[in-house]
C-alpha cells in the first residue's frame, strides 16, 4: 500500500485464533481500500489502536479478542468494516458464584542465580528505594501550615543533608468531619497507618496533627512521646508552628542522612503495576512486556502486584484459576463482590470505568479494556490477595484490591509497601508519585516520540515488529532493578512531578 507516495505495509494484530477482529497498528491508522495480509480490505479509514471486522457480523454475533467474548453487534457490520465502541452490546460480567477455582497454577521456576538491588536498610528489617523524610498529618486542617514548613524545609534544610532526597507531606481529605467509626472506614485510616511506615522513611514516623480530630493517635498505632508527634493547637501562633516543625524534621534529618544502600535480595523488592490513558494497545504491547517483567521478577523472588478492581472484573475467571489455594479464591471472590456493591450503591456499574480517551484509543468497553490490563499480571500464580490498603505479605504475585483510578490505585499500592510502581500508558500521562519511583511505558512509539522527556521505555516498538515482547520485558526488569538501586532516574522524578495522594474512602462524611 502506498500513501502520499510513500510505501506502508499495513500493520495489524490479531491475539487469538478466536479473534474476528484485528487491532491496526500503523501509525497514523490506514485509508480506506487498504488490502491486508488476510485479503480483507478495508472500507474506511481506521485509526492506529482500532479494530477492523475479519467476517461479516449479523446483529446478535459475537465478537471476539483475546479469545474472549468483548461484546455483541447490535447491527450488521461488514467485514473490513471499523468495529467502534457504539456497534456492541456488553456481555454480562462473570457470574462470581460460578468461577472455577484453581486448576491452572503452574509455578515458575526460580532462576538459579540470585538477583538483588542497592537499597537502604531500615531498623525492621525492610528496604528502602529512596531515603525520604516523611511526614503524616493525622487531620487535613494542618495541611497549610504544613505546606509552608515543608517548602521551609526543602530551602533551608534538605541542602544540608545531601543523602537525604526530599521530604514529602502526606496530606490527605481525611481525619474529622467523617463517620470514623462508620462502614468502610477502616480502609482511609489503615492506609494512613500505612503509609506513615513506608521504607522509603526509613523508620522515622513524625505526625502533625491539630488535637481536636476524630483521627487520634491510638487509630494510628502511635506514640504519644513529643518526640514523635506535634499537635498545632498546643503552639503559641504561628511561627512557632513552623519552628517546632523544623526543629522535628532537623532531628530525623541527620539521622536519614546516615542511612547507605547495602545489596539485598530481590525478596526485599514490592514491585506494583498500574495502568492509566489506556488503548487498544495496552494489552498488544506494553502490558504484555509488563507481564514478562513481572514473571521474572516473581522467578528472581520479589513481590509483585497488580491491582484496579473494576480492570479485572470481567477478566476474573481468568484469574480465579491461577490462585493456589481456595481460601485465596474466596478471597479474590470477596473483593469482586465488595466492589460491585460498592458500584450498585452509588447507582453505577463497571461500564463508568472506560474514559472517552480510552475510547478514541480504539478500546470499545471495560470488557476489552479489562482484558488487556490483566494481561500485565504476567503468568505466575497467584499467591494472595489484599484489601484496599493491606500490606503486602508474600513474596510472589499478589492481587491488591483497589479502584482503577490512577491516584487512589497509586495510593493505596504504596499503602501495601510498594517500592516501584510500572506504569502503562497510551494517550499518556504525567502521573508519578513523590514517595516511589515510577516508570511510564508506551503503549506506542508515536508517544515516546512526542513525550521523548516523559516515557521511560517504549513498548510500542512491539507493534512493528522492531522488538519482542519478551526483550521489552527483560528490559522493564532490568530498569526496575536499576531505578531501585539508585542508578537509573526515571524522567518524572527528574523533572520533580508530585501528583497528590489521594484516600480511598466509601465510609459516611458526616
Amino acid at each position: 500500500m502506498t500513501e502520499h507516495g510513500i510505501s506502508i505495509k499495513p500493520l495489524f494484530i490479531k491475539m487469538n485464533d478466536r479473534d474476528n477482529v484485528a487491532v491496526i497498528a500503523n501509525d497514523g491508522g490506514l485509508p480506506a481500500g487498504t488490502t491486508l495480509q488476510d485479503g480483507v480490505e478495508l472500507t474506511r479509514r481506521i485509526p492506529q489502536g482500532h479494530k477492523v471486522a475479519l467476517k461479516d457480523f449479523a446483529e446478535g454475533d459475537a465478537v471476539y479478542r483475546y479469545g474472549e467474548v468483548i461484546g455483541y453487534a447490535d447491527r450488521e457490520i461488514l467485514k473490513g468494516s471499523w468495529v467502534r465502541e457504539t456497534m456492541l452490546r456488553m456481555p454480562e460480567p462473570p457470574t462470581l458464584s460460578e468461577l472455577q477455582i484453581g486448576g491452572k497454577v503452574e509455578p515458575l521456576v526460580p532462576f538459579e542465580e540470585t538477583h538483588t538491588f542497592l537499597g537502604y536498610p531500615n531498623p525492621d528489617g525492610s528496604f528502602g528505594t529512596k531515603n525520604l523524610l516523611g511526614i503524616t498529618t493525622s487531620v487535613q486542617c494542618v495541611t497549610g501550615v504544613l505546606e509552608f514548613a515543608v517548602e521551609k524545609i526543602r530551602k533551608e534544610l534538605l541542602p544540608n543533608y545531601p543523602n537525604v532526597d526530599d521530604v514529602v507531606a502526606i496530606n490527605h481529605a481525611y481525619g474529622c468531619g467523617v463517620a470514623i467509626d462508620g462502614l468502610g472506614s477502616e480502609i482511609p485510616i489503615r492506609t494512613i497507618r500505612n503509609l506513615a511506615n513506608h521504607p522509603n522513611f526509613g523508620g522515622e514516623m513524625l505526625i502533625i496533627g491539630l488535637g481536636c480530630e476524630k483521627l487520634t493517635l491510638d487509630r494510628l498505632n502511635a506514640g504519644e512521646s513529643e518526640s514523635d508527634v506535634l499537635f498545632l493547637q498546643d503552639r503559641s501562633g504561628f511561627s512557632e508552628m513552623v519552628s517546632s516543625i523544623m526543629e522535628m524534621a532537623k532531628q530525623r534529618l541527620e539521622r536519614l542522612n546516615r542511612r547507605k544502600r547495602v545489596e539485598a535480595p530481590l525478596s526485599n523488592l514490592t514491585v506494583g503495576l498500574q495502568c492509566g490513558g489506556s488503548d487498544a494497545l495496552s494489552g498488544v504491547t506494553a502490558n504484555p512486556a509488563v507481564g514478562h517483567a513481572a514473571d521474572l521478577l516473581v522467578r528472581a523472588g520479589a513481590a509483585v502486584m497488580f491491582s484496579e478492581v473494576t480492570e479485572v472484573r470481567d477478566g476474573v475467571h481468568l484469574l480465579a484459576k491461577r490462585v493456589v489455594t481456595e481460601e485465596v479464591g474466596q478471597a479474590l471472590i470477596r473483593e469482586m463482590q465488595w466492589y460491585d456493591a460498592y458500584l450498585s450503591r452509588g447507582l453505577a456499574d463497571r461500564s463508568a470505568n472506560t474514559t472517552p480517551g480510552n475510547k478514541k484509543g480504539g478500546l470499545s468497553n471495560i470488557v476489552e479494556k479489562s482484558l488487556g490490563s490483566i494481561v500485565k499480571s504476567g503468568s505466575a500464580p497467584i499467591v494472595d490477595v489484599l484489601a484496599p490498603g493491606e500490606k503486602v505479605r508474600k513474596t510472589g504475585l499478589t492481587f491488591a484490591a483497589t479502584p482503577a483510578g490512577d491516584f487512589v490505585c497509586g495510593t493505596l499500592q504504596l499503602a501495601s509497601g510498594m517500592h516501584i510502581e510500572v506504569f502503562t500508558t497510551g494517550r499518556g500521562t504525567p502521573y508519578n508519585l513523590s514517595i516511589a519511583p515510577v516508570i511510564k511505558v508506551s503503549t506506542r512509539t508515536g508517544l515516546a516520540e512526542q513525550w521523548h522527556d516523559l516515557i521511560d521505555i517504549d513498548a510500542g516498538k512491539i507493534a512493528d515488529g522492531k522488538a519482542t515482547i519478551e526483550g521489552v520485558g527483560e528490559e522493564i526488569f532490568k530498569a526496575i532493578i536499576d531505578v531501585a538501586s539508585g542508578r537509573r532516574e526515571t524522567w518524572a522524578d527528574h523533572w520533580g512531578i508530585r501528583n497528590d495522594l489521594v484516600l480511598f474512602n466509601p465510609a459516611p462524611i458526616t
